[in-house]
């Protein structure tokens, strides 16, 4: 019951931005576009700025770069056998390979193993969104509206801010520069419920037959059952304590991350079904989440 209380909350905001969609009609791009260039990168940057550094971040990145390159092998296997477009196949990815840990796992870690946990879920969900912010980025516009080139899409991804803002966090940390954070937060903490209402406002503009429900179930497949197994291999070889390896396995079981649609409206590449991927996993999630923890003995 108190994990269905931690879980109810996204889908209350996924529900008012549904509801706010069809009853006013928002420019769900230009709103994306707000939380994506202005509201991440304050987040990346408070995270970063405030969290002290340690070698354990190395290891976490390691990690997490592991986890994304050996999903993205086995969504580029899947496609083979599905004989995707380039559009399609840049779907799948952002659907299958990015975990949503930040405001769906890390309240998930604080549940299930306190403040301790939910201090490395931070850090997790930090090094996750610069991957998506990077990665997800430039697969987004591989397979966009525009079918950009490698190094087109290259220039996308270096036109993002978000690495920039941890980059910056970090050397001020390093420097010990106080920096005011009353207006950095409201920022930052503006981020991830603008992200879950723009996911409301996709859904309630999905078209059900441009959703291609055999890329759905391969990338629910791939992000609720592979991922998580793969991160449990990858981390029994890190020297992290246990902690530090159950909350990577959680955060890694959680469903779509609902910036993948945010990448998707930005560059037109299959939005509705990657809204779609993203809604399918994360009500599965009431099931599988559970699960994951039962199986770590938690």
């Amino acid at each position: 019951m108190n994990l269905l209380l931690i879980i109810l909350p996204v889908f209350i905001i996924f529900f008012i931005g549904f509801i706010g969609q069809r009853l006013i009609g928002f420019d769900i791009k230009s709103i994306s576009s707000a939380a994506l260039y202005l509201m991440s990168p304050f987040l990346a940057f408070r995270t970063f700025y405030t969290h002290e550094l340690s070698i354990d971040y190395v290891y976490i990145l390691i990690a997490c770069l592991g986890l994304t390159f050996s999903l993205l092998l086995i969504a580029w296997l899947s496609s083979l056998f599905m004989q995707t477009t380039r559009s399609e196949l840049s779907a799948l990815i952002l659907g299958s390979v990015f975990p949503n840990s930040g405001n769906y796992g890390a309240p998930v870690v604080l549940f299930a193993l306190g403040a301790v946990g939910f201090d490395y879920a931070v850090v997790i969900m930090v090094f996750h969104g610069l991957i998506i912010n990077t990665i997800g980025i430039f697969f987004a516009s591989l397979g966009g509206e525009e079918k950009a080139t490698w190094k087109q899409a290259i220039y996308k991804v270096l036109r993002m801010p978000l690495a920039y803002a941890s980059a910056l966090g970090i050397l001020l940390q390093l420097v010990d520069i106080t920096v005011p954070l009353e207006g950095v937060g409201l920022a930052a903490d503006a981020s991830i419920p603008t992200v879950m209402l723009v996911l409301g406002m996709q859904l309630a503009v999905i078209s059900k037959k441009k959703v291609a429900y055999h890329f759905v179930s391969t990338a629910t497949i791939i992000r609720m059952a592979v991922s998580p197994l793969v991160a449990a291999v990858i981390v029994s070889f890190m020297p992290l304590d246990d902690l530090y390896k159950t909350v990577f396995i959680i955060q890694s079981a959680m469903p779509t991350a609902a910036n993948t649609t945010l990448l998707a409206l930005q560059f037109g590449t299959e939005p509705d079904l990657v809204s779609f991927m993203t809604f399918i996993t994360t009500i599965l999630s009431i099931i599988t989440i559970p699960l994951t923890l039962f199986f770590l003995g938690i």
